[in-house]
């Protein structure tokens, strides 16, 4: 079975605007098959217009961290100034993928805080690195 690619696949492996791919069927440069109100464009096609095996681009491997801190025999207060800091920390730290993120989570009758973090690993490892940091200045 040919691959088809849609025009918005065929614009990011030729690195053009979609806009170019349309025109270029509408001119009859590119082969294309309508499909519904869609065109598709078979890899045969594509190699024939480009010259060259049609190749999707490969996609980099993410990775994610999940974790869960948990603090205990915490007050109020304490809980108050890591949530403020690590909140702040994710404006001004490292953003080595853009998408951390952190929620906080106090329980007054355990003394109590969970900090629950999603990220990628060197932005959460330094946020954990913050937080191990500000720990220590507790004992």
């Amino acid at each position: 079975m040919t691959q088809l690619y849609s025009v918005e696949e065929v614009a990011a492996l030729l690195g053009l605007h979609v806009k170019t791919v349309r025109g270029y069927v509408h001119d009859g440069r590119l082969d294309a098959v309508r499909i519904g109100r869609q065109y598709r464009i078979a890899a045969d096609a594509l190699e024939a217009f480009t010259g060259r095996a049609a190749t999707p681009p490969r996609r980099k491997a993410e990775v994610e961290v999940s974790s869960i801190v948990q603090i205990d025999d915490v007050d109020r207060a304490l809980a108050d100034r890591i949530s403020t800091l690590v909140m702040s920390s994710l404006n001004s730290g490292p953003s080595d993928d853009g998408r951390l993120r952190l929620e906080t989570a106090y329980d007054a009758g355990r003394s109590r805080m969970k900090l629950i973090v999603l990220g990628g690993p060197e932005s959460t490892a330094e946020l954990l690195r913050l937080v191990a940091a500000l720990l220590e200045d507790r004992s």
